[in-house]
């Protein structure tokens, strides 16, 4: 089912600068040389968007800025909104006006709604593999370059929760940082040293006797990566609710459910948005009015 809570959009800021680079990309040098020639200047058409197959709907916003970049009169007229769930043949928008602009802009709009569709669609089956536990599904930062915020609000659509966005959002110590560092203790102690009061600190460990040295630190989150299930539940039971846990790690739509039963607060899952497939969705013709 679709997500309960409300979905904020995102800002058209956060978005237009994608959609521009993506345009320029595609019309390099000379524009839609193909629409110039063969479309008269003056036909006006009616096109629907459609989904081919199920899903979960992520990205009209985008797709629809993607049509107004080229030619700001056409009129797009959203069906549903991001976060619904979609069946074969549901109509996701209608959009109106000049022919040439329509067939300019297609390609481009669906590449992102049918990206970001198919990330909130991975998203909302491993959300519902979880259902009934407290862990919540949470992506990274395995993204793909230029399009993180617009691949994390995916996620949300789908109704999975957001990592940190950067590098600069919190400290997140993993095996490398404690290699150099001398250790997890010494690492969290110099983390803790250099952040402000509205930094969290983040420790990755994978043996439980590096999870005790990180409790004696205290730090906000412990990630626990590539246990099993029963270690996990080892885990749980050895930190008493003093951080918040979160698993990473082979998690699959198989491996989930026993994840989330061993107890943690959280699962990251890198593949919802460095390997999603695309949702696949189309554009029809309803009518042309060659003028």
């Amino acid at each position: 089912m679709s997500i309960s809570f409300a979905l904020t959009p995102l800002p058209p800021t956060l978005y237009q600068p994608a959609v521009e680079n993506a345009l320029a990309e595609d019309l390099g040098r000379a524009g839609d040389i193909t629409s110039q020639a063969v479309v008269p200047a003056a036909a006006q058409v009616r096109v629907t968007i459609r989904s081919r197959k199920p899903g979960r709907l992520a990205g009209l916003d985008i797709a629809a800025a993607v049509f107004r970049t080229v030619d700001p009169e056409l009129r797009v007229t959203a069906a549903i909104s991001d976060g619904a769930d979609l069946q074969e043949g549901t109509i996701v928008a209608t959009i109106e006006g000049r022919a040439r602009a329509v067939l300019t802009a297609e390609r481009t709009a669906l590449n992102f709604l049918g990206h970001l569709s198919g990330i909130a669609t991975e998203t909302a089956r491993i959300v519902a593999a979880v259902a009934g536990h407290k862990a919540q599904i949470c992506c990274t930062r395995k993204t793909t370059p230029g399009l993180r915020t617009l691949e994390k609000y995916a996620v949300r659509a789908g109704g999975g929760s957001n990592h940190r966005f950067g590098l600069d959002d919190a400290i997140l110590i993993k095996d490398n940082h404690i290699a150099v560092a001398g250790g997890v203790r010494p690492a969290i102690a110099a983390a803790r040293a250099h952040a402000g009061h509205m930094v969290k600190i983040e420790v990755e460990v994978d043996r439980l006797d590096q999870l005790d040295d990180a409790l004696l630190e205290g730090p906000d989150i412990i990630l626990l990566d590539n246990m099993t299930p029963a270690l996990l539940r080892e885990a749980v039971e050895r930190t008493q609710g003093r951080a918040l846990l979160e698993a990473s790690g082979n998690v699959t739509l198989q491996t989930a459910p026993a994840i989330a039963e061993a107890g943690v607060d959280l699962i990251s899952v890198g593949w919802i948005t460095h390997s999603a497939p695309c949702l696949d969705l189309g554009l029809d013709f309803e009518w042309t009015d060659y003028g």
